[in-house]
């Protein structure tokens, strides 16, 4: 690891050197997908091996300092020196000519990991998804401990579109330099006809923020605001939920029945 480029801390960048969470990572959708695209793929530790599938692949890579590495496995058109964050995936996969089965992997640097996320949902392309996040926020897509209490507004969202399963934990000293936190990698495939359509997401990302802006609160007095009350109580006794409870202790399908009803009027 000695010939490592310098981590730039502004862009959360921790190099992976432990092998074996590498491998979780690098198989994990192999044999379905048709495209690879890696986000932040940094010196190209995970492209080295992603290009052994002999996939079409391109990498996002905001840092131009990667370009000198990962010369060594891509030629200059599979690179895209950008910031994700800016890029149009449904866009820059249809120029690609890209249009299904594609496998997005990424390292997710911690401190914008959640927009990406965001993001990677909406690409109607990207079917397969591998991701390394932060352990807190890795809670926050899937309940990895096993809590009663443990939904949220990203769960809520991510959850509706994609089958999502836990990999393997990250321990710090699985990095060059290592973080500060314990990290998780999770695997995600699309759902073929999701319970909230893909052109409803900014309608219910919506919602789902009203809904879990104080989870800890009663869910009625959370939504008193938003909604009028008969339509709020003729919503709960349908969907079976007492006004009183936590929207942290909801499960997935009384969340997107509770959106069925609060904004289209019907389940």
């Amino acid at each position: 690891m000695s010939n490592l480029p310098f981590a730039d801390k502004k862009l959360g960048q921790h190099f992976l050197r432990d092998q074996r969470v590498i491998d979780q990572i690098v198989t994990d959708h192999a044999l379905n997908a048709k495209f690879i695209l890696e986000v932040g793929p940094g010196p190209g530790i995970l492209t080295k091996f992603l290009c052994m599938h002999k996939k079409p692949i391109q990498v996002l890579e905001k840092d131009s300092r990667m370009v000198e590495y990962l010369r060594e496995f891509l030629s200059g058109d599979q690179m895209l020196i950008t910031d994700a964050l800016e890029v149009d995936l449904n866009s820059y996969l249809m120029q690609l000519t890209w249009d299904e089965d594609v496998w997005l992997v990424s390292n997710l640097p911690y401190n914008v990991g959640v927009p990406l996320l965001i993001n990677f949902i909406q690409a109607i392309p990207v079917r397969y998804m591998t991701l390394m996040f932060q352990k807190e926020v890795g809670e926050k897509v899937l309940d990895i401990s096993g809590c009663k209490n443990s939904m949220g507004s990203l769960m809520a969202l991510t959850q509706n579109y994609f089958d999502v399963k836990f990999k393997c934990p990250v321990m710090p000293d699985a990095f060059v330099p290592p973080p500060k936190v314990d990290s998780v990698v999770i695997s995600l495939k699309r759902k073929e006809i999701p319970e909230i359509p893909l052109s409803e997401f900014r309608s219910y990302e919506k919602f789902l923020r009203k809904l879990f802006a104080h989870k800890r609160k009663q869910v009625g007095s959370v939504l008193k605001n938003n909604y009028e009350k008969e339509e709020m109580e003729a919503a709960f006794e349908k969907v079976g939920l007492d006004r009183t409870k936590r929207a942290e202790f909801f499960t997935l399908s009384q969340v997107q029945d509770l959106y069925k009803l609060l904004t289209q009027g019907s389940i």
